[in-house]
């Protein structure tokens, strides 16, 4: 009996907790893993960092492509099946919706801070210790982060500075010429929709495709573009100075909503219900056509030449409705979608009616020009010329649907780079310029820290200096020559309390040192400091895992 107990309690001592099919890896190996992984995507993303980055082709299962450096479109797109890969590539994603660019720096710097980390582990140094340091370094980055913005005005950026930080933005997404050619439409459009006191509402900035032309004819509206046009032959193509009626209300037969059933005694019965419903919808046509008559009439008889009028429904309207409208001269567009509603109020001014029961002017909006371009089989409907337009649209020419996703990806950064300079009310000076004040000011901190995560805040410091090396690295210039020109210029001009305006960066063309600030190189303030935070966050994570568990639950069966 004895034995028994004994060897029992041994095989039960041997019994792992876990599932024995789990796969599972420990300390030093779990760690190598994790640092793999980040090396990974580092390797794939850093030559699209910088002006100067290349392209990746992307081709789907059906064969489809897209050419692009965006490293938000790259992480959404690519199938990441490493688990720490695909931690990472979330965290730069969520970069990217919070401030809309900075994806590249994320991985970039996530990578540098797990190298950095390895090189003080594999020495024996405690990961703990490691990130104790990490985040006294993070804090120490984001202090000298608000001592190196450039304050705006408050009330409103200059103009040429917008165009600086948008500059800056699309000329890392797309080729230089077409970059230049689209600043000035992204910029103008946030002008155009900012209302004092407001926060900036970038869906009031419509964004339409055109496969049409070239890459270098995308044009900013001051108005609208809606993707259909008139539904009737005999309706006008062009309407100037068009008073234009927006509303949600059916011009066209409709059915019960509930299951109901009409019993006549004699056909003349029938034809009486059918007139009396078909009265129903041409007495909503009759109060348009009257709205029409009244306004044009007033507007002809002041000796201006005779407007037109424009009808935009959100609902149907049936052929013979589109023949009375068509009679009086109406262009009538049916079906539009609700947020070109809205944005064709904030255009053109007037409000959307869901009731033709005392229909007035003050429901019109007005535009100077309306009309119809037909492409292939598509048709498009220009709304220009408005007054005070609060809602414009950019819109997108380009040969084929590659081109157009490229522009489109990189549109949205634009605008988004734009609007995070209005709202910080600051800018940071780019190319480098931030990460090289940040190693010098963390080096000298360093020294004030007791103890061995000083070693943390070393490794950190040494980690910034990835940005420059990899930007220089993408221009073809040597990497260490650059870095060191930029941390010797970095010491006079802080020997000589040189302001933020005057920090040195990289001259991408000739690897030389230049003062961004002049040269029109911007960075967002936002998107330096989500950088830093999520990076030594992330990577203070990873390197306190020390075990890697694949162990989801057993099958029944098994």
């Amino acid at each position: 009996v004895y034995c028994y107990l004994k060897g029992r309690q041994e095989s039960m001592a041997s019994i792992s907790m876990l599932n024995p099919k789990a796969e599972f890896a420990k300390a030093q190996n779990a760690f190598r893993i994790n640092t793999t992984a980040a090396r990974g995507l580092f390797e794939v993303l850093r030559t699209n960092l910088g002006p100067k980055g290349t392209m990746k082709m992307l081709v789907s299962g059906a064969g489809d492509i897209k050419i692009t450096k965006d490293g938000n479109v790259l992480l959404h797109e690519m199938q990441i099946q490493h688990p720490t890969a695909s931690l990472i590539a979330r965290v730069a994603t969520a970069q990217d919706d919070i401030t809309g660019d900075g994806t590249t720096s994320v991985v970039v710097l996530i990578s540098e801070l797990l190298k950095q980390a390895e090189l003080l582990t594999s020495e024996g140094l405690h990961p703990r210790l490691v990130t104790e340091g990490f985040d006294l370094a993070r804090e120490k980055c984001l202090a000298v982060l608000d001592q190196c913005k450039i304050e705006l005005s408050a009330d409103m950026p200059e103009r040429d500075t917008l165009i600086a930080v948008a500059g800056t933005s699309l000329r890392t997404k797309l080729h230089a010429d077409l970059a230049n050619c689209l600043i000035e439409p992204v910029v103008d459009a946030v002008l155009s929709i900012r209302q004092p006191n407001e926060d900036l509402d970038l869906h009031r900035i419509e964004i339409m495709e055109m496969r049409h032309k070239t890459d270098m004819d995308t044009v900013l509206i001051k108005g609208l573009v809606m993707d259909h046009g008139g539904r009737h032959p005999d309706m006008p193509k062009r309407v100037t100075n068009a008073y234009i009626l927006t509303c949600n209300v059916s011009l066209e037969y409709e059915k019960t909503e509930i299951n109901s059933g009409f019993f006549y005694k004699t056909a003349e019965e029938r034809d009486k219900l059918v007139k009396a419903e078909r009265e129903f919808i041409d007495k909503r046509v009759q109060a348009i056509i009257d709205l029409k008559r009244k306004v044009c009439d007033e507007a002809g008889g002041q000796g201006d030449a005779k407007p037109g009028f424009v009808v935009m429904n959100q609902k149907g309207i049936d052929p013979i409705s589109l023949d009375a409208l068509a009679r009086e001269g109406i262009l009538a567009l049916r079906r539009a979608k609700r947020r070109n509603m809205e944005r064709l109020a904030l255009a053109c001014g007037g409000y959307a009616v869901n009731s033709f029961t005392d229909m007035n002017m003050d429901c019109l909006g007005f535009a100077g020009l309306v009309y119809e371009y037909v492409l292939g089989e598509d048709k498009f409907t220009f709304v220009e010329e408005c007054k005070n337009p609060l809602s414009v649209t950019l819109l997108i020419k380009g040969p084929n649907k590659h081109t157009v996703t490229q522009i489109k990806d990189a549109l949205k950064d634009g605008l988004r780079s734009v609007k995070n300079t209005v709202d910080d009310g600051c800018v940071v000076p780019g190319a480098g310029a931030f990460e090289v004040v940040a190693h010098r000011a963390l080096k000298k901190y360093e020294e004030t820290i007791k103890g061995r995560a000083r070693l943390g805040v070393q490794a950190f410091a040494d980690a910034m200096l990835i940005v420059p090396k990899v930007l220089a690295t993408n221009s073809g210039h040597d990497p260490q020559e650059t870095i060191v020109k930029l941390l010797e210029e970095a010491a006079q001009v802080e020997k000589r309390q040189g302001t933020a305006k005057q920090m040195v960066g990289i001259d991408l063309a000739t690897g030389e040192v230049m003062e961004p600030a002049e040269a029109g190189i911007l960075d967002n303030y936002n998107v330096k400091k989500q950088m830093v935070g999520s990076a030594a966050i992330i990577a203070t994570n990873l390197l306190l895992v020390d075990e890697i568990m694949r162990a989801g639950l057993s099958s029944l069966k098994g």
